[in-house]
């Protein structure tokens, strides 16, 4: 008798646990019917493959240099989180030199940026960013990325030119820097006052330099020997009457040597 009690009692319970597993088989028919995918997932099969992102529309836009399809089309591949990591790459370099075409130079840095994270060994990418850099008159990040392309590809034609310009440009910079605020001559052997008063501001020390450096450059290339003659003597008249008038109520040292300087640079005609 309490072997039948305890049958009756199973039986509910037994009953119950067919229902749920009739439940579950049929959500499963279900979701393969409507997400053919979703079945490995409810089953604890294998993730069904996602369909891959194409690169092709973004790189034949940008190569077209057509703004209004790549934006879109480039947008789809860098900002799908599925997109394969070489695509993504050719993506990103291809909307930066899109981007550079049409000076939008801080987005196109951004691109390039991104692409050289994730691949520090495309010398092209950073010579193309010492180029944007350079636009952006920030000669020592364009100096940092023209010789990192350089350590990648020591025979990387545009970066060997373009590091060498920019170690021209430095060496000149660098020199301007030495006699910037040091006049033509030698302070310490100034004895007038309007020499000691050049010496004593740095503007005017550039400017008596800077008619220096202009008259050794007409004389260069004064076309004889009686060019030359006047061009020296009209020098010496300047100089002699800076001299005299210095300290004289209305002279103005800084504005008679700019008109000097003109009149050497030919700005009036000289």
């Amino acid at each position: 008798m309490m072997d039948h009690a305890a049958s009756r009692q199973d039986f509910p319970i037994a009953m119950s646990m067919r229902f749920h597993k009739l439940i579950r088989m049929s959500a499963t028919l279900v979701l393969s019917a409507v997400l053919p995918g979703a079945v490995h997932a409810a089953t604890g099969g294998e993730p069904a493959n996602v369909a891959q992102v194409d690169v092709a529309a973004c790189l034949s836009a940008a190569a077209a240099d057509d703004m209004d399809k790549a934006g879109p089309a480039c947008a789809d591949v860098i900002d799908n989180e599925k997109t394969a990591k070489p695509d993504l790459v050719k993506a990103l370099v291809a909307r930066g030199a899109l981007l550079a075409r049409h000076d939008q130079i801080d987005r196109a840095i951004a691109d390039d940026s991104r692409a050289l994270l994730l691949d520090p060994t495309l010398a092209d990418v950073f010579n193309a960013r010492g180029e944007l850099w350079l636009k952006k008159d920030d000669k020592p990040k364009a100096v940092q990325d023209f010789g990192a392309a350089l350590r990648i590809d020591p025979n990387h034609e545009k970066a060997k030119a373009n590091h060498k310009a920019m170690a021209r440009e430095l060496e000149r910079i660098g020199a301007q820097m030495a006699v910037a605020g040091k006049p033509s001559f030698n302070c310490a052997g100034a004895r007038r006052p309007v020499e000691k008063a050049i010496c004593a501001n740095r503007e005017l020390a550039d400017l008596d330099r800077e008619v220096y450096a202009a008259n050794a450059r007409v004389l260069r290339e004064a076309r004889s020997d009686g060019e030359a003659k006047q061009l020296r003597r009209a020098q010496d008249d300047f100089i002699a009457r800076r001299n005299a008038a210095f300290g004289r109520p209305g002279y103005d040292l800084k504005k008679a040597m700019q008109d000097r300087l003109q009149k050497l640079n030919g700005v009036d005609g000289y």
